[in-house]
């Protein structure tokens, strides 16, 4: 399992600063192959769509969907805060068109990193302009959460290849070349 914020784990084929899911090893530290990496509000029942799977889901698109206007409501008292304050409709415009602006760029980049791995360092030099766009994380997140669990294909490739990989790597021989009979 890969600890957070680290990138490191039990066994983990990834190097630090790498946020790969999938661990070549259990808990246990036996040799079992790969295990699917826990999603967050889904744990590891996007594998199997089980134990609650489809509530799970239904959860995360309700609560991502409050949030999101929750969100907007927030935003809502600060256009009117720059009203009440009367700074001008130049400056309002700016505003507005900078969370618009950072919302579409949030949402865009939120979503591509449901199919795609992000690059840790462009993650981190975006940290500003993904928190100013908010709103588009949380849409982003909604109607994902809509289709399938946020992440969950990216995940599932990524744990089919490490099984395939392992299964590859396990039967590659069997036997003793030596011994076999030659025609």
């Amino acid at each position: 399992m890969i600890h957070p914020g680290t990138g490191t784990g039990i066994g983990c084929r990834y190097p630090a600063g790498d946020n790969r899911g999938v661990s070549d090893k259990n808990a246990g530290g036996g040799d079992t192959g790969p295990s699917p990496e826990p999603i967050r509000f889904f744990g590891t029942t996007w594998v199997e769509h089980d134990v609650g799977y489809t509530t799970r889901r239904a959860g995360a698109a309700v609560g991502s969907l409050l949030a999101t206007a929750a969100s907007c409501l927030i935003l809502r008292f600060a256009y009117e805060g720059l009203r009440i304050g009367q700074v001008g409709d130049l400056v309002t415009l700016l505003v507005v068109i900078m969370f618009a602006t950072c919302s579409a760029l949030a949402f865009g980049h939120t979503w591509g990193a449901f199919t795609k791995r992000p690059d840790p360092t462009r993650q981190a030099s975006l940290r500003g302009l993904l928190t100013i766009g908010f709103v588009g994380s949380l849409t982003a997140y909604f109607l994902r959460s809509l289709r399938e669990a946020p992440g969950e294909s990216l995940n599932r490739q990524e744990y089919e290849a490490a099984r395939d990989q392992h299964t590859r790597k396990t039967t590659r021989r069997t036997g003793n070349p030596a011994k076999r009979q030659r025609p």
